[in-house]
């Protein structure tokens, strides 16, 4: 396995500086933002998609410094009912799923979307709870009348290309767990797996370990994120974990991101890593900072050191004990 870093949170440095700090930190591969919700901070994607020393150019500065290109970001919300929203959003997805293989990555990371509750809506819904009657129906035009046909025909352009895209679960989304990852897989094919990011699946009650056990086994773990997520005991115990309060407002969030190691420790990671490990999962983990607490370089620089010390990074040897 290596570690890598999700680029977006580098946008800050100029393209360079970017990729000497991750060649400082240790990092081994990066995964470049490309559009949508991660922005396009290091280059335009639709111009280097046009121009292969552009391309070239990327690849080998990061090849120079020890990186590999392990995926292209372009999460967004592609079935927004909002007309412009839905249109650039399709089409950076679009133009990553073609680019991706011309910087050496066969992964485009996205997430699966959330459309409006019906015809004419302005705004996404996302249904919560099966009651009352009216949210069934909502889930039935969502499915089938929007993110099935839809992704249908993306899983279709992402194998012409030789493209996998890795499905970030994300609540807000209509892809959100282990069973709606897979349901969409199973509708509209098998280009559509997973990017496995454990912060997400902790508050809402998932073990991220049995989910990459069923994921695995299914054959669709793409892409992994290192992210980390602290419960907040007290304020679950008042509120739950549904949580529409300001990220800033720590001390009265129900859950906040963390750096990895600083929400679960050994007693997790180790444990997911190894699941991976036994699925088949030999890839990346893109370190993802997103830590309220902690500077983007101090998030970054422990998260790679507490990762160092539980990735698996070797062969297996044989069983020589019996």
């Amino acid at each position: 396995m290596k570690l890598g870093v999700m680029g977006a949170g580098l946008g800050g440095m100029e393209w360079e500086k970017a990729l000497d700090y991750c060649q400082k930190v240790g990092l081994e591969a990066i995964e470049l933002p490309a559009g949508a919700y991660p922005g396009k901070p290091f280059f335009d994607p639709e111009e280097v998609l046009k121009d292969a020393k552009k391309q070239k150019k990327i690849v080998e500065d990061c090849k120079k410094r020890g990186l590999e290109i392990i995926g292209l970001a372009t999460h967004g919300n592609p079935v927004s009912p909002n007309p412009e929203m839905r249109a650039q959003h399709e089409r950076d997805h679009d133009v990553a799923v073609r680019l991706a293989p011309k910087l050496g990555t066969d992964v485009v990371i996205n997430f699966s979307g959330c459309p409006g509750g019906a015809p004419g809506d302005k705004l996404p819904n996302w249904v919560t709870c099966a009651w009352p009657p009216e949210y069934g129906e909502i889930l039935k035009y969502q499915w089938d009348d929007v993110l099935i046909p839809f992704w249908t025909k993306k899983n279709q352009e992402a194998a012409n290309e030789g493209v996998k895209i890795a499905f970030e679960a994300h609540p807000g989304f209509c892809v959100y767990n282990t069973e709606t990852i897979l349901r969409l897989r199973e509708a509209c094919g098998p280009q559509l797996g997973a990017n496995l990011d454990p912060s997400h699946f902790f508050w809402q009650g998932i073990d991220p370990v049995e989910s990459a056990r069923v994921l695995g086994d299914a054959g669709c773990i793409f892409h992994v994120h290192g992210k980390d997520t602290a419960i907040d005991p007290h304020n679950t115990k008042i509120n739950g974990v549904l949580d529409t309060g300001s990220y800033a407002d720590l001390g009265k969030r129900s859950w906040v991101f963390r750096t990895c190691g600083y929400g679960h420790g050994d007693e997790f990671w180790k444990p997911f890593i190894s699941m991976l490990k036994m699925k088949g999962y030999d890839g990346v983990i893109s370190i993802e900072h997103e830590d309220s607490l902690m500077s983007v370089q101090e998030g970054f620089e422990k998260a790679v050191a507490y990762l160092r010390g539980v990735l698996i990074k070797e062969k297996a040897g044989e069983a020589w004990w019996f």
